[in-house]
């Protein structure tokens, strides 16, 4: 038997980033609001605990902070020819559960976004004509400009506590020569602390990227470089580079989380609830499918749980809301024969490649045990459309950086080409180049193609009952050319720092995604925005074309993916649809833009 709880204002799917965001403007808007996440109470204490949470094997081995895939998971294949398998094992990707959600276990890298990168097609239109962009990519603009987000990203900064280095704010240069970053947009105000020291790597990244004429710059990190109060008075402590970031609730309260820069003044919101181990099975629709009545969900004890709304806000992980629109009937599937539908459509991901250099132990001592999520040195020649595409052949641009994030005891054994995989030559090399090596990474936008895609699994269940989502996922020519290339020019800076050795794998012409090995977490598009309704999912606020009173905060809604980190564009895009409902939707519910 269903049991039905008292209606509120708004309810909220997941309790990461988005959902935050979204409680704490509803909330501040004189809305009830409830949220609901399927995983478990997570905060500092306990999670974050000295010294327990520095604990390598329960956290990064164990997984202690990412989703039960023995309860639900997703299935993986790299053609629609082809059969789908469960993904039973973390690799590629390590989604989070529980309070904070991804926004608790991530590193910490905050940045914008290329303002290039949110009108994409256009961009690459206008420069080199429509033939450039490769048939079946199907990239398309989000519908929404830099200038719009601006005070949103300058306000989320403000709350997650971001250290960096402008370049230019309110169209003056404030950061030449400081490590500012000559391709960034312009700023309306400084960041909210000053970049965070550099570690020895990005010291030598810094160094050798000058000497080959790039420009270096300081990454912008949501680690704090000192002590910080953000707007809802949370209160932040300084990094001190333990080097337990990414996968580890931060127990310095150094790293910006949803758990310490949001609910603690949630927390003190009596128009608030959030309600964890919370799993929710579907929107419910009135009959005619236009509105969204509430959600269902299971609680604890397994009971079934209507919760009646008049705001449905899905916030959960990337694939997760997907999963959510196609269980919820919210929205036509898409279809990657005939083009149609747009639920599962433009599935997207990171094109990384990473370079390892070594260095004689009479040389340099990386101290690669010290580290920070955030924290590091940039490049962005390649990013963007920063460079000439057009005799390069592909789409896209990628940063590369030197981000030291704390190289753990388990996973320490780094050893140049040609050393051994056992043996006492092997312990030699592990133990001469722990401390004299260092790793960078291009961290090219991964873009979207008709044949990429996602859907439910007509085999596969999960512990409920529920069908798996299907991934149809594989690398493609574009992603291979870019990956070489920008191998290349990293490799530029790894032969200035004269080592010893480098190790480089650039993707190959023929190669296939690898769901056994990590890449980044970032997954991105499958409910899209954009301008027109038979290409997306959402209109420029988030909003449902179909169903208006529901609203799908996060990466789910980037048509393809970005060079950067996607934290600070879902949160600018958040706290820009939260004011959309506040100021619009409130006064007049109903669609936001017209189809």
């Amino acid at each position: 038997m269903t049991i039905v709880m008292k209606k509120v204002d708004a309810v909220i799917v997941g309790f990461g980033w988005t959902g935050a965001i979204m409680a704490k403007e509803l909330t501040e808007a004189g809305l009830n609001v409830v949220a609901l996440e399927r995983g478990p109470m997570r905060d500092t204490y306990p999670d974050g605990v000295y010294p327990q949470t520095m604990d390598e094997l329960t956290y990064n081995s164990r997984k202690k902070l990412f989703m039960d895939i023995s309860k639900e998971t997703v299935t993986l294949r790299h053609t629609s020819n082809d059969i789908a398998v469960p993904y039973r094992q973390f690799g590629a990707f390590l989604p989070g559960t529980g309070v904070g959600g991804a926004g608790l276990h991530w590193s910490g890298v905050h940045f914008r976004v290329d303002p290039i990168e949110l009108r994409i097609r256009s961009h690459y239109e206008e420069r080199y004509g429509k033939k450039f962009i490769p048939e079946g990519m199907t990239i398309q603009d989000f519908g929404v400009s830099y200038e719009e987000l601006e005070p949103y990203f300058d306000f989320a900064e403000k709350v997650f506590g971001t250290s960096g280095t402008a370049w230019s704010v309110k169209g003056e240069i404030v950061g030449k020569g400081k490590g500012g970053n000559p391709f960034a947009a312009d700023r309306s105000n400084p960041f909210p602390l000053e970049a965070q020291k550099n570690t020895v790597s990005a010291q030598l990244f810094q160094k050798a990227a000058d000497a080959v004429g790039y420009h270096p710059y300081n990454l912008p990190s949501a680690n704090t470089s000192g002590p910080y109060t953000n707007p809802y008075g949370a209160q932040m402590g300084p990094c001190n580079f333990c080097g337990y970031c990414s996968g580890y609730a931060c127990y310095m309260y150094s790293k910006a989380s949803p758990n310490v820069n949001i609910l603690p003044a949630l927390k003190q919101e009596p128009k608030f609830e959030l309600r964890a181990q919370s799993h929710v099975l579907r929107v419910n629709l009135s009959p005619d499918k236009k509105l969204a009545t509430g959600v269902t969900y299971l609680d604890a004890q397994g009971r079934e749980i209507e919760q009646p709304a008049d705001i449905v806000i899905i916030g959960a992980f990337q694939f997760n809301n997907v999963r959510l629109l196609l269980l919820s009937g919210i929205g036509k599937p898409y279809d990657p024969t005939t083009g149609e539908g747009v639920i599962g459509r433009n599935f997207a991901y990171q094109n990384e490649s990473s370079i390892k250099v070594f260095f004689d132990k009479n040389a340099h001592t990386t101290n690669p045990f010290i580290g920070a999520g955030g924290n590091g040195v940039a490049v962005d020649d390649f990013n963007g459309d920063n460079f000439d595409h057009g005799p390069e052949g592909f789409v896209g641009g990628s940063p590369f950086w030197v981000n030291q994030g704390g190289t753990k005891p388990i996973s320490a054994a780094v050893t140049p080409p040609g050393t051994p995989k056992w043996g006492s030559a092997w312990k030699a090399a592990t133990a001469d180049y722990y401390t004299h090596h260092l790793a960078m990474n291009s961290h090219g936008a991964h873009q979207s193609y008709r044949v990429n895609y996602m859907d439910l699994d007509p085999v596969y269940k999960d512990a409920y009952g529920q069908p798996l989502l299907r991934m149809t996922f594989d690398w493609q020519q574009n992603d291979i050319k870019m990956s070489q290339f920008m191998v290349g020019k990293m490799r530029k800076i790894a032969e200035a720092m004269n080592p010893k050795a480098i190790s480089s794998h650039p993707r190959g012409f023929g190669s296939h995604f690898d769901a056994t090995s990590y890449q980044t977490t970032h997954l991105n598009g499958g409910a899209i925005m954009g301008t027109d309704p038979s290409t997306s999912a959402l209109n420029r606020y988030l909003q449902s074309w179909d169903v208006h009173n529901v609203f799908v905060p996060g990466a789910s809604a980037f048509p393809q993916g970005l060079g950067y980190n996607p934290t600070g564009l879902v949160a600018a895009l958040t706290y820009f649809s939260a004011r959309a409902i506040r100021e619009q939707y409130l006064k007049n519910p109903g669609p936001l833009v017209q189809a």
